[in-house]
């Protein structure tokens, strides 16, 4: 098994490196890229060359000089790809397709072997699951949620005024009571005319995380992280929120991995 890496962080060129060594000793790395206009000559010379095309195309979605989807519209790609990306697992759940997986970075162990698993897995299978299709289905999909305008400020009321709240400002989200509330970073509270779904939906899963069915918090506003029973965790959260702001047990993992784990 071959594969080219295309990521223009060496640090984390030598930490996949090294995974890669320690989950698939047999596998060879045939080349290393930085960006667009390398990976595109590299693949374009390989194929005049007559050389094989790797097998596996480890691709990062934010290159220097650009998205890698740009790849795809300069150059055919037959080789499978596994996408790594600094983007939150919450807003790739979608792109997942048959025959091409994720990382999310910083890359682990568990995933790596789990993405490589996959690929034997669907290299066996019949001509139907066409790793070209599925990727420009995935490139397609990840195009669209690129170009995604979140929600960027919330129109509130304030007494007889309307105020405009930039998002920017916002700790987190809650419900209390059926209605759905937010705390600003400066202690303010606002009702909203969202259910916390489509907060949730229409906000930055970069910068949101649901931690619950009644909580959607910031990184900024977790302010200590604290072990609790039945596998989940409690938070302290600033501005002080007058509740108990839990992980629950099965959000625990992404929680974890969106702070930065």
């Amino acid at each position: 098994m071959t594969a080219l890496l295309v990521e223009d962080e060496e640090l984390a060129v030598r930490k996949l490196q090294k995974l890669l060594n320690d989950v698939a000793p047999a596998l060879t790395i045939t080349g290393i890229t930085a960006g667009i206009e390398d990976t595109v000559e590299w693949l374009e010379n390989r194929r005049l060359s007559g050389l094989p095309e790797p097998d596996l195309i480890f691709l990062d979605i934010e290159l220097a000089d650009g998205q890698s989807f740009e790849i795809f519209e300069r150059t055919p790609v037959r080789s499978t790809v596994i996408f790594t990306t600094s983007y939150d697992e919450y807003a790739l759940q979608a792109f997942k397709v048959n025959s091409i997986d994720y990382l999310l970075k910083p890359v682990q162990r568990d995933d790596l072997e789990r993405s490589l698993q996959k690929y034997e897995a669907l290299r066996g299978r019949s001509a139907t699951n066409d790793p070209v299709r599925n990727i420009e289905k995935l490139v397609q999909q990840l195009q669209r949620q690129s170009l995604r305008d979140y929600r960027q400020r919330f129109l509130v009321r304030q007494g007889q005024r309307l105020l405009s709240i930039e998002v920017s400002e916002i700790a987190y989200f809650y419900t209390e009571e059926r209605y759905s509330f937010f705390t600003t970073h400066r202690g303010q509270k606002f009702l909203v005319d969202y259910t916390l779904d489509e907060l949730a939906e229409s906000l930055d899963p970069g910068q949101f995380f649901r931690i619950n069915r009644s909580v959607l918090i910031t990184h900024q506003s977790v302010d200590q992280i604290q072990s609790y029973f039945g596998n989940r965790l409690v938070l302290q959260l600033r501005p002080a929120f007058d509740k108990e702001a839990l992980v629950s047990r099965e959000k625990v993992s992404d929680f974890k991995t969106w702070m930065g784990k």
